[in-house]
């Protein structure tokens, strides 16, 4: 147990870097994650697991407590995202067709990314991981 909490520790401390590091990687060498999609679903099932694994019952409790955080979230998530997306897509000019991508993608609900974000800087991972299954449960209703 001591080794994952040390691994956790350094990717946790390093995670910009390590980040960084990958893209630039990818970009000077495509090829060099080639053969790993397969890999994709068991790690992010790893991660999860293991972020669930921070969690307790008593912490959904406190989200539960304070429903106004995750409606605020949900809502920012369908409403204001879009909204800034909009505006990224006006400001740059973009063709009908980008603009409705990112548009879309403001929409998209978080997923394990924003988790793992909230959990490496200590955030609120119970609130993090709620918004996420909300969100991701109105996704078919509300997103455009």
């Amino acid at each position: 147990m001591e080794t994952v909490r040390r691994i956790s520790g350094f990717v946790g401390r390093w995670f910009a870097l390590i980040v960084v590091a990958a893209g630039a990687v990818a970009l000077a060498a495509p090829g060099a994650f080639a053969g790993g999609e397969e890999a994709v679903p068991w790690l992010l099932a790893v991660i999860m697991l293991g972020m669930g694994l921070t969690l307790r019952p008593v912490d959904f409790a406190i989200v539960a407590k304070r429903p106004w955080a995750l409606l605020i979230g949900v809502a920012a998530q369908y409403v204001l995202m879009p909204l800034i997306a909009f505006g990224i897509a006006h400001a740059l000019n973009l063709s009908p067709y980008l603009a409705a991508g990112i548009i879309l993608v403001g929409a998209a609900p978080g997923g394990t990314a924003s988790n793992v974000m909230v959990y490496l800087s200590r955030g609120d991972t119970a609130l993090s991981v709620a918004m996420t299954t909300v969100s991701t449960l109105l996704a078919p209703v509300l997103t455009p």
